[in-house]
């Protein structure tokens, strides 16, 4: 599905998750993020969705791609729209435990990192990124998780 801004421009679709895990220590979570060497940043993994590829799909796969892990959709977060390049983004997000996997570096993300939320904020590049983290930990706590 092609969609337009309120310009007329062609939107750039793209779909993530926001990858988190209860801590092997036992005391709340960790989340996942990303390096992106061509960005030079930390992030949620993300990506472009494929042609015919519905959002939500295309966020499990961006995950397996980007950290080869595996996970559980949970409550979809807010959308974050902006500009690339010059040319509008949306990028729907979700909630999502790891299931398992393995990290493997590709030409994507050369780092994967399971930090505390604090520590988390802390690293995101983007405040956007951070706005996404602080949904998380409400979606996460009216749900009865421990953090």
């Amino acid at each position: 599905m092609v969609t337009y801004d309120e310009g007329g421009e062609r939107v750039v679709r793209a779909a993530g998750c926001l990858l988190w895990r209860r801590s092997p220590s036992g005391n709340g979570i960790e989340l996942a993020l990303v390096y992106r060497p061509k960005w030079a940043d930390w992030s949620h993994p993300k990506g472009k969705l494929e042609r015919g590829e519905d959002a939500c799909e295309g966020a499990l796969r961006e995950v397996l791609e980007e950290t080869g892990m595996t996970c559980e959709l949970g409550t979809e977060l807010p959308t974050i729209r902006y500009r690339v390049d010059g040319r509008p983004k949306e990028v729907r997000y979700w909630a999502a435990e790891s299931t398992g996997g393995v990290f493997v570096p590709n030409r994507e993300v050369s780092r994967l990192a399971w930090l505390s939320p604090t520590t988390a904020r802390d690293k995101l590049t983007q405040e956007r990124d951070k706005e996404l983290l602080d949904a998380l930990l409400e979606t996460l706590h009216a749900a009865g998780e421990a953090l």
